[in-house]
Parts: structure tokens; sequence; C-alpha cells
């Protein structure tokens, strides 16, 4: 009974950890909120949730007052080989085929599902984009942009049914301006330069632009959290613990704790014997003889399944 709970909730943990990976691996670049190939200049309380860097140019200015959660790579090696995977998720994303043709429309108003969307020449997004993404949280949807991109005042995309920017993908072929208080969401992909207005968010996605700045005023831009991989594992350990309670309780499990060198009776038999076998959870028992506390090569309490 044990074995089939443990290994149901390790089938459960890799096929999250499956569905975590967005379409468009963006590599090294991943943990960037920010990232420029040739300048970052900031003006006003910008906050950056993830690293801020620039490569191969080298100036990144305004920090402070604005602030920055990850790290700040001006220049260097790690920058460097972010712009590397960057330029090849730009170019996966540019390579999807047969998506839907939406050039001369405006964003604003639409509700779209995943899936890949392609503009021959510039985009433009004026009120609300609905990215409906049918109750999946890791559906995917990929904007081919052939020139700009570029938001109205107060221009906004949403999720109503369980999608998120980190799996949102706009790849534009030169520049991208996202107009004051837009709050906008997925990572901008920008072959030259971006530039966010006073008070333009990403609330889930990134700033990346790969020859050209990136450039701020008073903005928020958060990457959407992915745990880290010591993360899964705690997750994982903590999801065996609450299956193993969970069937303890179920059968009536009773702590228990028997000197099997001077104890006959029934129950001392069932420790002994259970001791003898392998245990599922890896907890293997030395029954105490002559008043010496039992010993445990785990840490853990034993427990005495009837």
């Amino acid at each position: 009974m044990k074995i089939p709970s443990i290994c149901f909730v390790v089938v459960s943990f890799w096929a999250l950890n499956a569905h975590a990976s967005p379409l468009v691996n963006l590599g090294t670049a991943d943990p960037f909120a920010v990232l420029a190939g040739s300048t970052v200049t900031n003006t006003g309380a910008t906050n950056i949730q993830g690293n801020l860097g620039v490569s191969p140019g080298t100036a990144i200015t305004g920090f402070p007052p604005g602030i920055v959660s990850g790290t700040t790579n001006p220049g260097d090696a790690i920058a460097a080989q972010a712009q590397v995977d960057l330029v090849t998720a730009y170019n996966f994303a540019a390579g999807q085929s047969g998506g839907t043709n939406l050039t001369g429309q405006d964003l604003g108003g639409l509700t779209l599902l995943p899936g890949v969307y392609a503009f021959d020449s510039s985009s433009q997004l004026t009120g609300t984009l609905t990215l409906n993404a049918q109750g999946n949280p890791n559906a995917v949807f990929i904007f081919q942009i052939g020139t700009t991109l570029t938001t109205a005042r107060n221009s906004s995309v949403v999720f109503p049914n369980g999608g998120q920017g980190d799996s949102v993908f706009w790849q534009v072929g030169s520049s991208a301006t996202l107009g004051t208080d837009t709050a906008f969401a997925g990572n901008i992909l920008a072959l030259t330069s971006i530039t966010l207005d006073t008070g333009a968010d990403i609330e889930d996605g990134r700033a990346l632009a790969i020859n050209g700045a990136v450039t701020l005023d008073t903005n928020d831009v958060f990457t959407g959290a992915v745990p880290e991989p010591s993360t899964w594992a705690m997750l994982l350990l903590g999801f065996v613990g609450i299956g193993f309670m969970a069937y303890r309780r179920k059968n009536k499990t009773t702590l228990q704790v028997v000197d099997r060198d001077n104890d006959s009776s029934s129950t001392a038999r069932k420790l002994e014997d259970w001791c003898q076998r392998d245990s599922p959870v890896a907890v293997r028992c030395v029954a105490a003889s002559g008043g010496v506390a039992p010993r445990y090569r785990w840490p853990l309490l034993f427990f005495l399944i009837r």
C-alpha cells in the first residue's frame, strides 16, 4: 500500500516539473528581468525582480534610485552568454510556423487562445488583450512582430483563465515601446531596443533587447518565478511525508517502542518481523536491549503499521 502512494507522488512531481518548461527556452537569459545589448538607463523608482545585465555594452545607469533583487551584470561573461542564448530563443520564436496572421489588427479587444500569431509589420495594443489559456497555466503564446510593438497608455494584457506571462513570447523585429501605465505581461525579445514609459510595468515577463538599449522610467519588471531544483526536492520530500502520514492515519497507525529481547508479546513479534524486511521509506530499526534506547539510521521516529 505504501509503495503505490509514494510512487504516485513522484510521478506527479515529474509531470509538474515537465510542464514548468516553456516552449521557447531562454537558457541563461531566463534569470534576467532586463537585458540589453548597448546600455540600460533608468529614471525613478524602478523595481526589477530578477537579474539586470548588458552585453556587449557595459553601461548601466539609474540604479539607484532603481533597485534590483538579483545580480547586476554589466558587460561580463554571464551577460555575454545570456545574449547568446537570447539570440537562440529569438530565432526559435521567429521560426515557428502555422500561426494566425493578425497584420493590420489592433490587439486591443481581442481574446486569443494559445498559439502563434504573426504581424508582417508593426503591432499595436490599445486597450485590453485577453489571453485565454483554457485552464492551462503553462499554455504558450508566441507573437511574431515584423517591426515594432507599441502599446497605448493604460493598455493591458490579462489572463482570465489560468495563463501566465512567463509562457508568452513577443518576438519583435525592431523595437518595443510600452506606453505610460501599461500593465504588460510576457517576455519581450526585441532585436533592437525596448522602452518602458513612465509607470509601464511588465508584471510577469522580461525586457530582453539584443542589440540596443533598454530604457526605464519608474517601472516594475517581475519575472515569472520557477522553483529552483532544490525547491522541487523539498516539495517532493514534503509530498512523500504527507502521503505517508495520510496512510498512517487511514490505517490507524500507533507509535510503539518495544524491547524485542525481553518482550514476547505479539506486538513485539510484529515489530521484529517488520524490522527484518525492507521498508518502502528506507527506515531500519534496532530494538532496545538492556535499557539502551532504540537507534535509527534516519532521524525519524519508528512507526509500527498494524
